[in-house]
């Protein structure tokens, strides 16, 4: 039997509770098996609030032998009673803890892979957090080496941002040739290795209207990301670009790619939440374990009030499970 994957504990402020049971109530007959790493006592009373017939068993360890009969929870304590919609920092620690544990769980070979609820960044940096988030952490906490870059994936489409978070001033500025080519080799590798793809194809995007009108509406094109691409051609790889970016999301032309390599964050994120929210899912690539999350946040507005969609969630734990067993060896090995 498969090992199981782990499932963070996220904002308790947020909708991550909520997606965890209403996770498990989707997939306790076909599985993946997961164990949240999570307050028992919080997803009890938010079942027992929301309505949601969840039984909870505490486990001391990754053990999901039952995970049909009940969700298995790893406990990790709050220090405070979670409010829906309003972020503790007395709860930092236990959010802190729940990914550390998550990571260790992974690189130990005990649980298959993670999967990460939403986090408040703003309220971990105000209890003293010091990473700009969650793939940082990880590269951290599991001595990742190279550059780690974030996909979101979905079955319309996959997008790889060569810069994130970070204002679109800062982001222009900081582009340069290796970037574009450190993303783009670290995709490739990862759609060979967990997605199956024996030769991928790449489809590097423009920066500016028209992808630069060969220099007349800028010049990014010519300077930066055409040698990258011309490098990574020469390195063997199937890459084609730059392609103005207005039109190479259309379903004509992402046929014929399997991966776009976007310059900023919104370049490919709003398109790829556009054509599928609920299905999108976040992978984090260049990590030693597996890693995934839903591709929206915490959602403090509707915390609590039964509305939460999981399809994300539910998304994200399927591809982790898939990705697992593409990548990782059996367990002893």
């Amino acid at each position: 039997m498969p090992r199981p994957l782990a499932l963070t504990m996220g904002d308790p402020a947020g909708i991550g509770g909520e997606l965890t049971l209403r996770a498990w109530l989707a997939l306790r007959a076909s599985g993946p098996r997961f164990v949240a790493l999570d307050d028992p006592d919080r997803l009890r009373a938010l079942a027992a609030s929301l309505g949601l017939a969840v039984p909870i068993t505490e486990t001391a360890g990754a053990d999901a032998t039952g995970f049909a009969d009940a969700l298995p929870v790893l406990p990790v304590r709050l220090a405070a009673p979670p409010h829906p919609g309003r972020p503790d920092r007395a709860n930092a620690p236990a959010v802190v803890a729940s990914i550390e544990l998550a990571a260790k769980l992974a690189l130990a070979g005990t649980v298959s892979g993670m999967v990460t609820n939403p986090i408040n960044k703003a309220a971990l940096y105000d209890a003293g957090f010091a990473y700009p988030g969650h793939t940082e952490f990880l590269a951290a906490l599991t001595g990742a080496s190279g550059r780690q870059e974030m996909m979101l994936a979905s079955p319309a489409l996959r997008v790889v941002p060569v810069t994130v978070h970070a204002s679109l001033r800062d982001a222009i500025a900081s582009l340069s040739t290796e970037r574009v080519l450190a993303a783009a080799r670290t995709t490739a590798q990862a759609l060979r290795t967990g997605f199956g793809i024996a030769r991928p194809r790449l489809a590097v995007a423009g920066l500016n209207p028209h992808a630069g009108e060969g220099g007349a509406l800028g010049d990014e094109e010519i300077r930066i990301i055409a040698p990258a691409i011309e490098a990574l051609r020469a390195e063997g790889e199937d890459v084609s670009g730059p392609w103005p970016p207005d039109t190479m999301f259309t379903a004509a032309a992402r046929a014929r790619y399997d991966v776009a390599i976007c310059m900023y964050h919104d370049q490919g994120l709003i398109p790829l939440k556009t054509l599928d929210m609920t299905q999108g899912v976040n992978v984090t690539l260049g990590l030693p374990i597996v890693r995934t999350s839903p591709d929206h946040g915490t959602a403090f507005d509707i915390a609590g009030q039964g509305v939460a969609d999981p399809a994300s969630l539910i998304a994200a734990l399927r591809l982790a499970a898939r990705l697992a067993a593409s990548t990782l060896p059996p367990a002893g090995a």
